[in-house]
């Protein structure tokens, strides 16, 4: 008797999913509650475990699409694996290649061929040459034309008078000139789509601002250590970002919005997305209600989503219902970029590499080390004054953190 294994329901909007990567093999021994395989839907990676001990009999291959409720695999009763066909014997092994070199080959002598037809051999040759074989003259029986006879006639080809030469070809290009095709994961088809649909559908706009980051990193040199033992977790520009934006989205409710329909809906509370590049793709889990929490409780949160991340173990849960994003080009170097909003929000702050460059300070100027940033909004729902004036309100709070600390 065996077990059908199927695709279990992931979440409401998912209807499909796709077999990412076989755990056990097929004809494998497993365990109740083992994981056997990895399935992935659009926003997520989730683990197929077995439902009963048994041999595992699989039926849907690696990379294909499976609808939910569709069948994955078996489990069959017994704990030992199938066993697999007998591999040919020595015996049979020696008689086929016997066979094959019984099997009568067309020798290149040419001892087969009609008269004044070229073996395969010198054929070849003169292809290759461009001699005619109707001008050679076979001295193999019959009048066969030899291989001898094709060299010969090759030789006596370069004894005539010169002619035009052909024009030579161009040589190729030198190096691989390969390509390779790979099937968009579910993932990436989501992301593109969504991005394509915000920028189509949303009137977005983008303003700049810079940010002295002296203030901020001298404090971090300062009780980064203190930080550190005191609560287990290490002090980063995360942190002070996002309860920057989470104060500044209580002057400017229109950022932490949405449209609906016809309707704007504002929110009280301040769920942050932080965009994370995990190993199959972009993913921006929620950190809830970040309005209400420390410094620490946010760089907590962050260190174990980014886990999560690259351990592919983010729930749907944890990936849904944001209110406004934070994303971090610098990490890769970027010095300046227009982020595309994640919808159904109106907003998402850009943050970029940290460069000392010169900047005048009371009339002087002074080497900083300064931060790029950028919003992204849709004027739809946000102002520019709205807009100018949130991204104003976090620069003053991150060129002056004891703000954030006093909340004023």
């Amino acid at each position: 008797m065996s077990l059908e294994i199927k695709v279990p329901p992931v979440g409401e909007s998912i209807t499909e999913v796709v077999l990412s990567r076989w755990i056990k093999n097929d004809g494998d021994v497993v365990e109740m509650d083992e994981v056997i395989a990895e399935l992935e839907s659009d926003k997520a990676t989730f683990e197929l475990t077995a439902e009963q001990a048994g041999t595992l009999k699989t039926i849907a291959a690696e990379g294909d699409t499976l609808a939910i409720g569709a069948v994955v695999c078996k489990i069959e009763d017994g704990g030992a694996a199938p066993a697999k066909a007998d591999a040919p014997k020595a015996e049979e092994k020696a008689v086929v290649a016997e066979e094959k070199t019984a099997a009568p080959v067309a020798e290149k002598s040419g001892e087969s061929y009609a008269t004044g037809t070229p073996s395969p051999a010198a054929g070849k040759i003169l292809a290759e040459k461009g001699i005619d074989a109707s001008a050679v003259k076979g001295t193999g029986v019959d009048g066969r034309i030899t291989k001898d006879d094709a060299v010969k006639a090759e030789a006596g080809k370069k004894a005539e008078a010169p002619k035009a030469s052909a024009p030579v070809a161009a040589a190729a290009p030198a190096g691989s000139r390969g390509e390779r095709r790979e099937k968009m994961s579910p993932l990436r088809r989501t992301v593109a789509k969504r991005l394509v649909a915000v920028k189509n559908e949303t009137a977005m706009l983008t303003t700049f601002n810079e940010v002295n980051m002296k203030p901020i990193m001298d404090l971090r040199g300062k009780y980064k250590d203190q930080f550190k033992e005191k609560f287990g977790v290490g002090l980063g520009f995360m942190s002070f970002f996002t309860k920057a934006v989470t104060e500044a989205l209580k002057d400017f409710p229109a950022v932490n919005g949405r449209i609906e329909g016809e309707e704007l809906v504002y929110n009280d509370f301040a769920d942050i997305s932080i965009a994370v590049s995990a190993p199959k793709g972009l993913v921006v889990p929620v950190i809830r209600n970040a309005e209400s929490m420390t410094l620490a409780q946010i760089e907590k949160s962050v260190l174990e989503l980014a886990l999560k991340a690259r351990d592919s173990k983010l729930t749907i849960e944890e990936m849904t219902g944001g209110t406004f994003t934070i994303t971090n080009g610098g990490v890769f170097g970027s010095m300046m970029s227009t982020p595309i909003i994640n919808a159904p929000q109106s907003a998402i702050l850009g943050m970029h590499n940290i460069v000392e460059r010169p900047v005048a300070e009371k009339g002087e100027v002074v080497i900083r080390p300064m931060m790029y940033v950028a919003l992204s909004y849709d004027h739809r729902i946000i102002d520019g004054r709205e807009s100018v004036g949130f991204l104003v309100r976090v620069k003053q709070l991150l060129e002056d953190p004891a703000r954030l600390l006093l909340g004023v």
